[in-house]
């Protein structure tokens, strides 16, 4: 595509989300801001939660980790994970949310514990969801990058920092309840490049001739799902599938972000009708994203095309569906498709982290709620703005740091981070007994940091106390069952539940 085409599509994308936005914003505040003055549809809730959940990352980094000889469809094995995850999401935490009705969903460690669990619950989701917020958005610049800004002479930090201004340009009156309508534009347009891309491939391929689309990806080299092999295996299926079940606990559930679409419905039955049905739609989605990466690997070695890609040293797996789909070998439809799926993927992820960091930081740190109406909107929209200048800050440390399949350098980091916060607040919800509170900051930065050393270590081979055994998803129990522990630790009886 011509790099005014290109240029166009973005202006015109961003034209309908500036539209979206003035019109949900009329009479905003910050009750609208943070929960939609909770009138939010639980279907449209759901259907945008699609977008927001996948990101960028799985519309590019699951295609081309199918690739990896050692993971193929293995992804699976955590989205079946994720199904259990959504239920204990669904019916153990959401109720207690509802019942406590909160805007910070860290308000019930404030309850339960006291001010230092809070404020530490709260840290952890600010430090997990600015990263993981960033490692979306990276992936997503560098691609622009590659396909446009680099072409005119843009240097990559200019592209983030514009990226990440239109964000705020669209959020910044209307909050949640904008995004509420973004999100639901943005995955269609995903949906869409995905599904006529796995068509178009397919039949460049003639799959017609070969049994169907189907067929041929089972058949393929590109499509095992299970692995049962070792259990010293990084894949092996229950590291993934329980792994799975903790990181849609920890990255939903005890999410602000996640969290605070669903709490914009009007009761607790929607919500929860809301976060069943996405649930069973994700794992349909992200069976079409694998399905697309196997496409793209068979369409690479029939055709050559995706060589810059997989031939380049390290291999960028991350731009192989980029680069196909800009070749022009498949039509300028797939190329347009892509572009838009690409920034609606990413943008329907980020707009709603900025939008929760800004809550979480306004709500959890600058006690805003205690505020007049007039010093509210002051704080909201300055918060807003640095949040933005620390996302920006954050992808660029990234670029230069990381060099790993996108999603799997999420979901390690996910680890480290969602898992003391489970630890916290399941320790709250599954026993009676009272914290040390001025102790849990100590706990729950402490443990992940020895667990990510001891990982550092046996990654790169340093240590041999764990033998041939590699760490997976299941990093994420590790981390939540000592943090578990470590708690129990500093815990005492609650005179109030034991007389």
């Amino acid at each position: 595509m011509s790099i005014y085409l290109i240029i166009g599509i973005i202006l015109a994308y961003f034209a309908v989300l500036l539209l979206i936005a003035r019109l949900t914003s009329k009479k905003s505040d910050n009750d609208s801001f943070f929960l939609g003055d909770r009138k939010s549809p639980w279907y449209i809730v759901a259907f945008g939660m699609i977008g927001a959940s996948l990101s960028g990352i799985t519309f590019i980094s699951i295609p081309g980790d199918v690739g990896n000889t050692a993971k193929q469809f293995s992804y699976m094995q955590l989205v079946f994970g994720y199904l259990i995850g959504y239920l204990v999401v669904a019916y153990v935490l959401m109720p207690i949310y509802y019942k406590m009705n909160l805007t910070s969903i860290y308000g019930y460690l404030k309850s339960r514990f006291g001010f230092w669990s809070y404020k530490t619950g709260s840290l952890l989701f600010l430090i997990s969801r600015i990263i993981g917020a960033s490692i979306r958005l990276l992936l997503v610049a560098s691609v622009l990058q590659l396909i446009l800004f680099d072409d005119i002479g843009v240097p990559f930090e200019i592209t983030v920092l514009t990226s990440v201004l239109l964000i705020w340009i669209y959020t910044n009156r209307g909050g949640i309840k904008t995004i509420i309508w973004t999100d639901t534009l943005q995955t269609a347009f995903m949906l869409a490049s995905v599904l006529v891309t796995v068509y178009l491939i397919g039949e460049a391929l003639e799959m017609e001739n070969k049994g169907g689309l189907i067929e041929g990806i089972s058949n393929s080299k590109y499509s095992k799902i299970f692995y049962f092999d070792s259990w010293l295996s990084g894949n092996y299926f229950w590291k993934h599938f329980l792994g799975g079940m903790f990181i849609t606990i920890g990255m939903t559930g005890l999410d602000q972000d996640m969290m605070q679409k669903n709490l914009s419905c009007k009761n607790l039955k929607l919500a929860q009708l809301n976060m069943v049905s996405f649930a069973g739609v994700l794992v349909v989605v992200n069976l079409i994203f694998l399905a697309l990466g196997s496409l793209l690997y068979m369409y690479y070695e029939q055709t050559g095309i995706g060589s810059i890609a997989l031939d380049s040293n390290p291999v960028r797996t991350d731009l192989l569906f980029a680069e196909i789909a800009q070749s022009g070998k498949l039509g300028i439809t797939v190329g347009i498709l892509f572009l838009l799926g690409l920034i609606a993927a990413a943008y329907s992820s980020a707009d709603s982290a900025l939008t929760s960091l800004t809550t979480s930081f306004s709500v959890d740190f600058m006690n805003i709620e205690e505020k007049n109406e007039s010093e509210q909107k002051k704080i909201r929209k300055l918060v807003h703005i640095v949040m933005s200048l620390v996302l920006v800050l954050t992808i660029i440390i990234l670029r230069r740091t990381t060099d790993d399949a996108a999603i799997w350098t999420l979901i390690t980091l996910a680890g480290f981070t969602y898992g003391p916060l489970i630890g916290l607040f399941f320790f709250g919800i599954l026993t009676k007994r009272n914290l040390k509170d001025n102790l849990v900051p100590f706990i729950c930065f402490l443990v992940p940091i020895v667990l990510g050393f001891l990982w550092y270590l046996n990654k790169k081979e340093l240590i041999s106390w764990f033998g041939e055994y590699q760490f997976g998803a299941e990093l994420i129990i590790y981390n939540a069952i000592i943090s578990f522990i470590a708690l129990f630790l500093i815990s005492k009886k609650n005179q109030e539940f034991s007389s």
